[in-house]
Order: structure tokens, then C-alpha cells, then sequence
């Protein structure tokens, strides 16, 4: 059976068979060849003048933003023992190489140290920022090093310095040591609170050590803040391919305009899966002045507690849906309570921006600088208000633990035990109030278990009104008849939250 795949093997695997046997260099199972060439029709070039267009663009973005992206070589040097101080060397395969008569293992024997250096090297991607040298990395390219080294695209190399780090948000600046070259060149920093879905995307920089390296994409999503890589994100989202040693790197838009900095990729096998997240330059840039003059980065507070909002609670509080950030606590003397924010109020603004959630909360306060005055719009009692506040000085902003998925089937009985909170028993445990109503025991399985409720917990508030006595809240129970449930704010550890207790 001549098939064009029977020929193609016999064309790869038994050409010179074929000949010797025949007499001739022609294959006899080639048809092909004894028949005349077609002729290969055109492609016209209006056709592919747009596919050329794409491709001039690509390659105009590349070469002007390429010379500007570096490589971040670093090295630290760590010490390796052996358990309870012994020689961290197999010793058995030491005396096969040493011999039997090898001396015994000892502090001051070569043979056999009881800890040995080793350098540890790692890599990734940077983009200088300004003709003084500064460079734009990661911080967990640079984190605990004990040396840097920077190669530019034009294969010139320096020694680099830390200046500045933001673990938070996994940011840093380092430096070229020594003189600066006065030729150096830098990236132009875009908006990228302008993006949207869809765009053509670059992601530049030396994944597995393969330096300038282009990759092209899409932006595929934007603010991703639950990714769990850093305490404050707000992660673009591309599938332009992003591999180890990119971090660091930027991704840019079609105008050669860094639009972010690449951090990290989701995969299960090390390697780019389409899934890569990068910083977004405008969070960059808020904290880039202080991290380029060295300075400890200081971030806003309101002085509140916060959790998100569940589908019951939002039906607790007369809301028309799960958006915004509800207020757990508020502080003392705290900017919040000075401008007049109260325990259930729902943050939906802040400063004209939407807050879909207490993470996207969070990082606005965090980009905001403290004493800016500021809008903040807010759901009270089903109504829609507005305060001013003014942003105080981040000591610890909380986020309240959300009460998990209450989606099982409930039981007949609430399942949890109470006592009345004395001042005595708040002061042998800790308690943060002293009066309430503790926990002192959640049955697995439970209502209360599946509401989140925690021995140890003290009940302050049931349904808005304050708990005093287990008295008090068996009343407060009896009363509710709510089929969504019965609302309580809980104190744990210090930090207000509130929970919806489920009843059948």
C-alpha cells in the first residue's frame, strides 16, 4: 500500500535500498517524483501586510526596551554541619575514597570537616530605571544575599548594592556600585490602571539564564489579590511565557512602556504553564521614591478591622451584594472613628475607587501616604453615606477571618457551650473585652462549627445588641426567629469579626 506516510518512511529509512535494488536514485514508491513541480501560488501582500505590521511592532517594542533589561546574578554563602556537630560527609563513602586506613573523623581533620561553605547562586532579571543607576528588581531575587552582580544587555557587568526592599510587596532597588556609566539606558514607566483584558503584552528578561529573552502575550486579567505570593497584591495576569530567572524582568505594553514587573507563574512542573503574574508599575511607582533614597516604605491606616462579606451577611446587613469591606473594629482615637466610621459600616469607596474587597481595601491603604485627606463612601443601616477621613500611620491593618462556606446540611442543635465572661476570667485568660459571653466548647460538625465559631471566642453583640451575661444571649437566641440566621460579633485574639449562626 503506497500511502503518502508508507513513502515518506521508505524516503527517510530505505532510500539506498531502494537504489541499489532499482539501479537508479529514484524511489520506486516516489511518485512524486517522476511528476512535474507545481507551481507555488503567491500570497498576495495585502494579505500579509497585517501579520508584517504585527511583527515590525514586536520587534520596534523589543529593541527599545531590551538594551535597558539586565541579569541579577547572586551568591550567598551558607554553612552546612552535620547532625550534633559531626562531619556533615558520608563517612562511609569518605573511607572509600580515602581508604580504610583514613584517620577518624575529628575538629581538626580535613578529611572529615565538621562544616563546610558553599556558595548558593541565583538568578534574575532587573531594568534600570534612571541614568544614576538604580535598578528595578524583585526582592526575592536579591533577598539575604551576600553579593550581586549586574550584566547589561551590551555584556558590560558591575558589582551591585541593595538599596532599598519592600518584602510586602516584593519589591526592591539596587544599584550599580562605583561609577555609573553615563550611557546607560532606561525604561519609561506607563499607567497601568489604563489596561484593559485583551492587550498585547512583552515580557522581557533571562529565564533559565537565557538573557534577553522576548515573549509576547496578553493581558489575561487584572487585580489578581489572592494568589497568596506577597502581603499586598494586585497582580496583572498574562500568558506571555514567564519562566525562572524572568522575575524581575519587565512586561511592557506595544508602546515600549513598562506596564509591570514580572514576579512569578503558576505550574506544576517549574516551567511557564500560561499563567504569569506581574507587579503593576503603579503600585511600583507610589513606593519607588522611598525605596530609591533608602528609606523604611510607611503605608496608611484607617484603624479599623475589616472582613469580607458573605451572602448572609450581606442579607444581615441590607445590602445588595457581597461587594465592599465590612467594618469588624474600630480603634480607639483611630482616623476611622474620628471621622465618624462605626462597627457595621460597609467601606464600598475609597477616594472615588470601588472596593470589591477587603484585600483591594487593604492595598489602597497601603499605597496611600499617611495625612492625605481622603473620601470614603459607605453602606449604613441600608443606606448609602459619605465621610472624610484622614489617612493615620500603618501600625497592623487586620483583615478578620471570614466565616467559611456554610453550604452543609445544618444540625438540630446549635452545638456550642457559653459562659458568662467575669473580669476575673478575662484577666486569667487574656481576653481582649471583659464582658461577654465565651465560648467554651464547639461540637464538630455543628452549626456553630460551621458558622466558624471557635472555643475561645467571646460574644460582645448578638443581632446589634450587646451581650453581657449567657442569660443575655439564651434571650437574644430565643427571640430570633430569622430564618438568615442570627447575627453575632465575636471578639478572638483581640480582633473583632462578625458571624452569621445558622439555625434550621
Amino acid at each position: 500500500m503506497n500511502s503518502p506516510l508508507n513513502c515518506q518512511i521508505l524516503r527517510v529509512t530505505g532510500f539506498l535500498t531502494c537504489a541499489l535494488a532499482a539501479g537508479t536514485w529514484m524511489c520506486p514508491f516516489d511518485t512524486a517524483a517522476a511528476e512535474a513541480p507545481q507551481p507555488v501560488t503567491p500570497i498576495s501582500p495585502a494579505v500579509t501586510a497585517p501579520a508584517r505590521a504585527l511583527g515590525e511592532a514586536f520587534a520596534a517594542v523589543a529593541a527599545r526596551v531590551k538594551p535597558a533589561v539586565v541579569s541579577v546574578y547572586s551568591e550567598k554563602i551558607i554553612t552546612l554541619r552535620g547532625q550534633d556537630g559531626s562531619s556533615p560527609y558520608d563517612e562511609d563513602l569518605m573511607r572509600q575514597l580515602l581508604g580504610e586506613n583514613a584517620p577518624a573523623p575529628g575538629p581538626n581533620n580535613r578529611a572529615f570537616p565538621r562544616e563546610y561553605k558553599v556558595p548558593q547562586h541565583g538568578m534574575g532579571s532587573g531594568m534600570i530605571i534612571d541614568r544614576q543607576g538604580h535598578i528595578l528588581t524583585n526582592y526575592h531575587v536579591v533577598r539575604d544575599v551576600d553579593e550581586i552582580k549586574i550584566e547589561l544587555a551590551d555584556k558590560r557587568q558591575f558589582q551591585g548594592e541593595v538599596i532599598g526592599t519592600d518584602p510586602k510587596t516584593d519589591i526592591a532597588v539596587i544599584k550599580i556600585k562605583g561609577a555609573v556609566p553615563d550611557d546607560l539606558p532606561t525604561v519609561e514607566l506607563s499607567d497601568s490602571d489604563k489596561l484593559t483584558v485583551g492587550e498585547l503584552t512583552m515580557a522581557i528578561g533571562a529565564p533559565f539564564g537565557l538573557m534577553q529573552t522576548v515573549t509576547t502575550g496578553i493581558i489575561s486579567a487584572k487585580g489578581r489579590a489572592d494568589v497568596g505570593l506577597a502581603d499586598y497584591e494586585d497582580f496583572l495576569q498574562t500568558d506571555a511565557a514567564i519562566n525562572p530567572g524572568n522575575s524581575g524582568g519587565p512586561l511592557v505594553n506595544m508602546n515600549g512602556e513598562v506596564i509591570g514587573m514580572n514576579s512569578a507563574i503558576v505550574t506544576s512542573l517549574g516551567q511557564s504553564a500560561g499563567v504569569g503574574f506581574a507587579i503593576p508599575v503603579n503600585m511600583i511607582r507610589v513606593i519607588l521614591p522611598v525605596l530609591v533614597k533608602g528609606e523604611k516604605v510607611t503605608r496608611g491606616s484607617l484603624g479599623i478591622v475589616i472582613q469580607n462579606i458573605s451572602k448572609e451577611l450581606a442579607k444581615k446587613f441590607r445590602l445588595p451584594d457581597t461587594k465592599g469591606a465590612l467594618v469588624a473594629q474600630v480603634d480607639k482615637d483611630s482616623p476611622a472613628e474620628q471621622a465618624g466610621v462605626k462597627v457595621g459600616d460597609v467601606i464600598i469607596r475609597f477616594n472615588r475607587v470601588d472596593v470589591p474587597d477587603t484585600r483591594h481595601l487593604r492595598n489602597m491603604l497601603a499605597t496611600t501616604a499617611p495625612g492625605l485627606k481622603a473620601k470614603v463612601d459607605l453602606f449604613r443601616d441600608g443606606k448609602e453615606e459619605s465621610l472624610n477621613v484622614t489617612v493615620g500611620k500603618q501600625t497592623g491593618e487586620a483583615v478578620a477571618g471570614a466565616t467559611p462556606d456554610e453550604s452543609a446540611e445544618l444540625t438540630d442543635k446549635l452545638g456550642f457551650s457559653v459562659q458568662t465572661l467575669t473580669p476575673d476570667l478575662a484577666k486569667q485568660f487574656g481576653f481582649g473585652v471583659e464582658k461577654g459571653v465565651v465560648i467554651t466548647e464547639v461540637a464538630d460538625g455543628s452549626p456553630a462549627a460551621l458558622a466558624g465559631l471557635q472555643p475561645g471566642d467571646v460574644i460582645v453583640e448578638a443581632e446589634h445588641k450587646p451581650m453581657a451575661t449567657s442569660g443575655d444571649f439564651e434571650q437574644a437566641l430565643a427571640r430570633s426567629k430569622d430564618k438568615d440566621g442570627v447575627l453575632l460579633r465575636i471578639n478572638r485574639q483581640g480582633g473583632s469579626l462578625f458571624v452569621v449562626l445558622q439555625r434550621k
